[in-house]
């Protein structure tokens, strides 16, 4: 470790690579609130936080769990589909509660195209919410509705592997194949909720 008068230790959670806070700082004190996302093992945590100086106050807050618990979503919870929902049900969740703009906070993720956050961005977006986002890292349309996982299911020939890969939705009694209906079937049960 290096020594020395001038040398400053950083941070904790800074060592742990958990926080920037240079990152922090500009979005703690952004007159709008933060939509933030962050990714698990087999989950995603979609929470919308407005900043105070006594701290910050969590005006909306979803993830996988309640999406499987409230909504019957029985595919995986950290898949890009289960990112746009959570999005969805995040926005509406957030407009109900009177925001209207919003900024995204990913936290040390890196920003990649098509990466599931975006896919929560689009979610939001559809819900209404205003954050800024340009369209072009946004996943495209077929990876938001599982598409691309149904057509990797059907072309897999070695049936051995095919219950390996899926075994979390062969298990709950999915097949990945019929992926896309179940999102628009969840999908609609979140547009119908009334939010309040």
């Amino acid at each position: 470790m290096a020594k020395g008068p001038r040398y400053r230790v950083p941070y904790r959670r800074r060592r742990e690579k958990k926080t920037d806070y240079a990152a922090r700082r500009v979005l703690a004190t952004a007159d709008r609130p933060r939509v933030v996302v962050r990714v698990s093992g087999k989950n995603i945590l979609v929470q919308v936080v407005r900043s105070a100086i006594e701290g910050d106050y969590v005006v909306a807050q979803t993830s996988s769990k309640e999406l499987k618990k409230s909504y019957g979503w029985v595919a995986s919870g950290k898949n890009v589909p289960a990112a746009y929902l959570l999005g969805l049900l995040a926005g509406k969740k957030a407009k109900a509660a009177g925001v209207e703009h919003a900024i995204l906070d990913m936290g040390l993720k890196r920003a990649t195209a098509g990466n599931k956050v975006f896919a929560v961005v689009k979610g939001a977006l559809d819900a209404g919410l205003d954050v800024p986002c340009d369209s072009d890292i946004i996943p495209p349309p077929e990876r938001i509705n599982g598409s691309v996982i149904a057509e990797y299911a059907e072309q897999m020939e070695d049936p051995l592997e095919y219950e390996t890969r899926f075994s979390v939705y062969l298990r709950r009694g999915l097949r990945p194949e019929a992926i896309q209906g179940h999102f628009e079937e969840v999908k609609a049960r979140i547009e119908e909720n009334k939010i309040e």
